[in-house]
């Protein structure tokens, strides 16, 4: 298309090929636009994950409230069992109470054990510490 004084609006000569400082510009702005998007993409997700994951955290700690009412409920039933079983009812309790005594102490003993198998991650610690060295060589 031509004005009056005969020079062109748009561009020039599409056929030219763009110079390397225009590709670096538009490879960069590209790369811009690409980051800005996944991480807009990243932050969308994370809140709708971050959202049911704190909705489920609650429906887990609601259901362990009541997992430790029934407890409660379940030990005074016992109790009152072995009350109705012919047990003074000071025995019926103290019997239930070493019973959950006895399992604290199994579950201690258990996990003191699982805790002592611990060990530091070795292969990532030596990885870590070759990881200056490898950039020096370079």
């Amino acid at each position: 298309m031509s004005t009056a004084a005969g020079s062109q609006v748009g561009p020039a000569h599409t056929d030219e090929e763009p110079t390397l400082g225009r590709l670096v510009a538009d490879a960069s702005r590209d790369v811009s636009s690409l980051i800005q998007a996944e991480i807009a993409l990243a932050k969308s997700e994370l809140r709708f994950s971050a959202k049911e994951g704190g909705i489920g955290a609650a429906l887990v700690a609601a259901a362990g409230v009541f997992g430790l009412l029934v407890l409660v409920l379940l030990s005074i039933t016992i109790a009152w069992f072995l009350r109705w079983a012919g047990l003074d009812p000071w025995w019926a309790y103290l019997i239930v109470t070493a019973f959950y005594l006895l399992v604290a102490g199994l579950l201690a003993l258990l996990g003191i054990r699982r805790l002592k198998q611990v060990r530091p991650p070795q292969k990532t610690i030596e990885t870590t510490k070759e990881l200056p060295r490898a950039f020096k060589r370079g």
